[in-house]
């Protein structure tokens, strides 16, 4: 499966790094004869999205290498470092354009667009919608975003040409030369779409946060077992596309074995790995008190103590030991919070004078999934 979606991403990106080296040989040409900037300029994007698309096959074979004793996760995250490679070319190409641009915005030059060059910018509209419409569906087909992002640039790739024929059609029937400032336009596009690229590769490396629908769906799997109370603390480690190791936390009565526990966590493995192919390497176990009503009546107290409080998300691990006399428990706060530390410390406060005499253990937990 690896190596059929390895071999997809290769044979899509060699087609379409000949498609635009086509298009790059057929626009310079033209662009040179007829001294058109906004032309040059187009085919410079399509020399950009060619060699983003050369890279991209780079990176997808560095990305493949087998695990090893020094990278015993992989080589995925390759993919992230070549993405910010093909932002550092984008911007350059966006940038060098925009300034030829203003050269020939502020000393104008006179084109020379002939029936040729009409042809040749519409045959390069069609190409482009054509390659957009065809790695798109590749992309789709096996899950990769780095191929549904280039359909997609494909596609303003050809909607800017649009741009450049309408510039040359003016020229020609009114004689009124924007040429220029078409091909500021086209570099402006392109200087955005490789500060976009910088901020995703950023994100990438940085790490974000868990895709919503997947933490969603990984919990509602995990909650499947009729054992299960409640899923939490879902943690993922992204190794590269597609590629994440993880834990999570399960809420179960304290009437369960651990025989019982062990085969619960098990089979959450199994399923979630088959699934969503996710390792879930960790389950970690709250347990639920069923036998003492007067710590089911703590824990009613103890919520109502932590819900009071603004930008309270969520609490869960509830622990309470009368004979030690320890009290623990998990509490989210929202990052959108203006003080979660001085939250924090109010329901720290509020349940340490509820329960005097315990040693009471709150864990901030971090936000890191829906």
């Amino acid at each position: 499966m690896k190596n059929n979606r390895e071999k997809t991403v290769v044979k899509t990106s060699v087609i379409s790094i000949l498609a635009n080296l086509v298009l790059v040989g057929f626009k310079a040409t033209v662009g040179l004869l007829s001294n058109s900037i906004a032309i040059i300029t187009d085919a410079v994007n399509n020399l950009s999205d060619a060699l983003s698309s050369i890279i991209t096959i780079i990176g997808t074979k560095l990305a493949g290498k087998a695990p090893d004793k020094k990278h015993p996760y992989g080589y995925g995250r390759i993919e992230y470092i070549t993405s910010l490679i093909v932002s550092a070319i984008v911007l350059y190409a966006g940038v060098t354009a925009f300034i030829e641009s203003v050269k020939k915005i502020i000393s104008p030059e006179e084109v020379d667009y002939n029936v040729t060059t009409l042809i040749i910018l519409i045959a390069g509209i069609i190409v482009k919608f054509a390659l957009g419409l065809y790695v798109k569906k590749k992309g789709r087909a096996i899950k990769s975003d780095s191929l549904v992002a280039s359909g997609a640039d494909a596609f303003n790739d050809a909607i800017l040409s649009i741009s450049v024929l309408a510039s040359a059609i003016i020229y020609m029937i009114f004689s009124v030369n924007i040429e220029a400032y078409v091909g500021a336009l086209v570099s402006v596009f392109i200087i955005k779409a490789g500060l976009e690229l910088v901020k995703e590769s950023i994100d990438n490396v940085l790490g974000t946060r868990i895709e919503s629908s997947l933490a969603k769906s990984i919990k509602k799997e995990v909650l499947k077992e009729k054992e299960v109370k409640g899923a939490f603390d879902l943690v993922l480690h992204d190794y590269g596309p597609d590629k994440y190791l993880g834990s999570i936390h399960i809420e179960v009565d304290d009437t369960l074995t651990v025989a019982d526990i062990d085969k619960i966590s098990r089979r959450i493995t199994k399923q979630v790995a088959e699934k969503y192919g996710v390792i879930l390497h960790t389950i970690g176990v709250y347990s639920i008190n069923t036998k003492d009503k007067n710590i089911i009546e703590a824990k009613k107290k103890v919520e109502k103590i932590v819900f009071a409080h603004k930008d309270i998300l969520q609490m869960h691990g509830f622990f309470l030991d009368t004979k030690d006399k320890t009290l623990s428990f998990d509490i989210i706060i929202d990052f959108k919070a203006k003080n979660r530390e001085k939250n924090y410390q109010d329901i720290y406060d509020a349940v340490q004078k509820e329960f005097k005499g315990y040693k009471i253990t709150i864990t901030l937990d971090v936000d890191a999934s829906d």
